[in-house]
């Protein structure tokens, strides 16, 4: 039985409302918890290409299917409607080469 690559999420996140965003600060963890997250890079960044955000921030999970379970579990869901509005987010899900 081969093992799944390990999952990946890259996110671009600038805040536009400090005080709001702290409502997803305040209950995201739960949902990396959950699924075994481990933060790899977190916060400001040098942009040499393309659009400039205020942090990136690199997530691993275990497999490609627990990186997008956490997304789609129901504590990352509330984290998210927290989020909506106190900032400009892209995430992206990648799978690792082992």
């Amino acid at each position: 039985m081969t093992e799944s690559p390990k999952g990946y999420w890259i996110a671009n996140v600038t805040v536009t409302d400090p005080d709001a965003y702290q409502g997803y600060q305040a209950i995201a963890p739960e949902a990396f918890r959950k699924f075994g997250a481990r933060f790899l890079a977190r916060g400001e960044a040098e942009t040499l290409e393309g659009q400039n955000w205020q942090r990136r921030v690199i997530i691993e999970f275990e497999s490609i299917e627990q990186a997008r379970a956490c997304y789609a579990s129901d504590e990352y869901r509330a984290a998210r409607a927290q989020r909506a509005g106190a900032c400009l987010a892209d995430i992206a899900l990648i799978e690792g080469l082992e």
